[in-house]
Order: C-alpha cells, then sequence, then structure tokens
C-alpha cells in the first residue's frame, strides 16, 4: 500500500489496490455473460494491460465478506482547468442489487472528492445498461448527454455511451 493507493474502507466493502494475484478471480467475474455484455471479451493479457499496467489508472478489487466480488478504477484529469476523476466498475452479477456497487461508488468519491481534491467525477456507462445507471444516480451521478456510437459492443456493434458528471456538493 502506498500513499497514493491507500485500502479504503466502507461499510460492507474494502477497496484495496488491485495486484496480479486478482487477476484470475477478475478475469472470471468479466467472463460472466451479464458483465461480459457490457465489458466485452478479456483474456489476461487485455485484463493486465487495461487494470494494471496503464499508468494513467489506478484500480481497486472490490472485497465483500472475505472475498474478490469485482473492482473499479479512476483516472485523473490534472490539467487545473479541466481537474476531474473518472470512474469504471465491474462487479460479479451474484452481487448485483445488493447495494455493493453504491457502496463501492460511494467509497471512492468520497475519497476522490475529499482526500483527492476533485471537485467533478465522470462515469460513462453504456446507455443501454439500466441497472448500472440507476445505481450511479442513487449515489448523485447525473446524466449530461448520450454519447452516439461511442463504444464497440462485444457483437462488434458500435453502441451509444451516456456522459454522467456527480460534483461534490451532490454526493448522497
Amino acid at each position: 500500500m502506498s500513499a497514493d493507493h491507500p485500502v479504503l474502507q466502507g461499510e460492507r466493502v474494502t477497496l484495496r489496490p488491485l495486484d496480479s494475484g486478482d487477476l484470475p478471480r477478475l478475469l472470471e467475474i468479466l467472463r460472466e455473460p451479464e458483465v461480459e455484455h457490457w465489458w466485452g471479451e478479456h483474456d489476461e493479457a487485455r485484463l493486465r494491460r487495461d487494470f494494471l499496467d496503464d499508468p494513467e489508472t489506478v484500480a481497486f478489487a472490490i472485497e465483500a465478506d472475505g472475498a474478490l466480488i469485482g473492482a473499479v478504477m479512476y483516472s485523473e484529469e490534472n490539467d487545473p482547468d479541466y481537474r476531474h476523476a473518472g470512474i469504471d466498475i465491474t462487479l460479479t452479477t451474484a452481487r448485483h442489487g445488493q447495494g455493493f456497487g453504491t457502496e463501492t461508488l460511494r467509497t471512492l468519491a468520497r475519497y476522490l472528492l475529499d482526500e483527492r481534491g476533485h471537485h467533478r467525477l465522470t462515469i460513462d456507462p453504456a446507455a443501454a445498461n439500466d441497472r448500472a445507471i440507476r445505481a450511479y444516480e442513487a449515489v448523485g451521478f447525473r446524466r449530461v448527454g448520450i454519447m452516439r456510437n461511442y463504444e464497440r459492443g462485444p457483437d462488434g456493434n458500435w453502441r451509444d455511451g451516456l456522459l454522467m458528471d456527480l460534483l461534490a456538493r451532490e454526493l448522497r
């Protein structure tokens, strides 16, 4: 644990720096059909590249009841005129609809707002991912607009994304 990557504690979740030992379980999660539908196909090389080796991203393992249940990551724009952080999250299907995602986002948001000094956070789910959008709105994220043909889905077709943001005063 470094000063830049602390362990963050929520009521039911612990966010700790992701490490290479987490990759097999995280790969299992990303290969769950409902998760893979939104995240696309992953192998160990892509997983390592996206979650561990990207110097612009800080990734945390999400643990609950002693088990790894997902991952959450952030990246920062540090230009003082545009300063903000972007977040992404994935959670095992077995823990969907139980509040673990919203608790994870609240825990990370508090850290980014209070400790990292951001005033604004963004997240960009697929526009059709209603479950994720509801979870993000429960934390206080608001819909900003549709980004047309934003990302390529696992089927190879382009799909729209929804840009959402949260200002520090809006965190629930």
